[in-house]
């Protein structure tokens, strides 16, 4: 089994990729309504800025879940290992 130390790692790197996907969706989702909604001439430069937030957020994201991913990965081989280890 992971260890506690583990499992508290795993549960914030999750709750963070948790909450940047949840923003990306609302910023992509809010700046669609805003466009069909609101009919000024400010909200263009909005709803850009709010895209290209969600892209920069998006990078952000593809990176630590790339990271969380590869630290998942090495801990499961070691809790593999020593799952195969004979007890004493």
């Amino acid at each position: 089994m992971m260890d506690e130390n583990a499992k508290t790692q795993f549960k914030w790197k999750f709750y963070r990729l948790t909450v940047e996907l949840n923003i990306i969706v609302l910023l992509v989702a809010v700046s669609i309504l805003v466009f069909f909604i609101i009919h000024a001439t400010y909200i263009i430069p909005l709803i850009i800025g709010m895209l290209i937030l969600a892209a920069v957020i998006s990078v952000d994201f593809f990176r630590k879940y790339r990271e969380t991913k590869l630290w998942l990965d090495t801990n499961a081989v070691k809790e593999n290992e020593a799952m195969k280890e004979p007890s004493q």
